[in-house]
């Protein structure tokens, strides 16, 4: 079948995450049953815009929100795209789509004096877990790398003589995130103790493990990072990635360069990078209130 094929292309060519393969998947699969179920076709050959159109509103009436309705209709058209390219398809029907509006959704963010109280006033504790779970926040909110790059850290993409990790994230692509010394003696701490006290799986190379010496899972880390942030913080969004965020939020706002954010965050372009303007912009206007003898 041609969404096997596709499926094969976005794996191993175009080296899509694993999450957004399985997302693409069950997408494409519901739009065919779609297909199957109301319009009896079995074959993408077959599909006209009135079709799509009609799976959109089917969506829309079950409840599903504007943005994993554009979601999905992001992996028809990079499906199509395949089709295209392969000729097993001559027109493409979502040329004539138009996709519902979405509202813009500002990245959530925990402020400096919040994320200040975590570190300096919360006890983790001395021992592996505390100092590991303690490491772990702050190497999302120093670094701003993604809770699936967190995990899949080696030993040999830390290089604390350097002061610099080596990150592999979507696509497989390599970037490199510079640190500051402090961290680099809290990364050094947490190894030595880490080396000292736990039994490392010798079949991996890990830097973040479990006490049994197995790499660290996502649940594990998100669980960790829900909780301390829940001590801090009342947003309603508590995950890694509202770490993520706080960095690049908190870096444009003491003047980084937003090309140079990009990188770090490993952006495959600038738009992406753009909605952090929205809070700084948002900060601004109230400066602005508070100095401005007019305001």
């Amino acid at each position: 079948m041609h969404q096997e094929s596709f499926i094969q292309f976005i794996r191993y060519e175009k080296r899509y995450s694993q999450n957004t393969i399985i997302a693409y998947e069950k997408d494409l699969s519901q739009f065919y049953n779609f297909l199957n179920q109301v319009y009896q076709v079995n074959s993408i050959e077959q599909v006209n815009h009135q079709m799509i159109r009609s799976w959109i509103i089917s969506l829309v009436n079950d409840n599903v929100t504007s943005r994993s309705v554009n979601r999905k209709l992001s992996a028809l058209k990079t499906y199509y795209k395949y089709l295209l390219k392969e000729k097993i398809v001559f027109e493409n029907p979502l040329l004539k789509i138009i996709p519902p509006k979405t509202g813009k959704n500002l990245p959530e963010f925990v402020s400096k004096e919040k994320m200040d109280e975590l570190f300096d006033e919360i006890d983790f504790g001395e021992n592996f877990i505390g100092v590991r779970d303690r490491l772990m926040l702050e190497m999302f909110y120093y670094t701003g790398m993604r809770l699936s790059e967190l995990v899949n850290l080696t030993d040999n993409d830390v290089d604390i003589p350097n002061q610099k990790i080596k990150v592999i994230g979507k696509r497989n692509k390599e970037r490199i995130i510079p640190f500051i010394k402090s961290f680099g003696l809290s990364l050094l701490n947490y190894k030595t103790l880490r080396n000292s006290e736990i039994e490392l799986d010798e079949q991996s190379n890990y830097f973040f493990v479990t006490e049994k010496g197995k790499k660290v899972y996502k649940r594990l880390v998100y669980r960790v990072v829900n909780s301390y942030l829940g001590r801090v913080s009342t947003l309603h969004k508590k995950s890694p990635h509202v770490l993520r965020h706080t960095f690049a939020t908190l870096m444009l706002n003491n003047g980084a360069n937003l090309n140079a954010i990009k990188e770090l965050l490993g952006h495959s372009n600038l738009s992406a990078t753009q909605i952090y303007t929205h809070n700084t912009i948002d900060k601004l206007k109230s400066i602005y209130k508070q100095a401005h003898p007019r305001a």
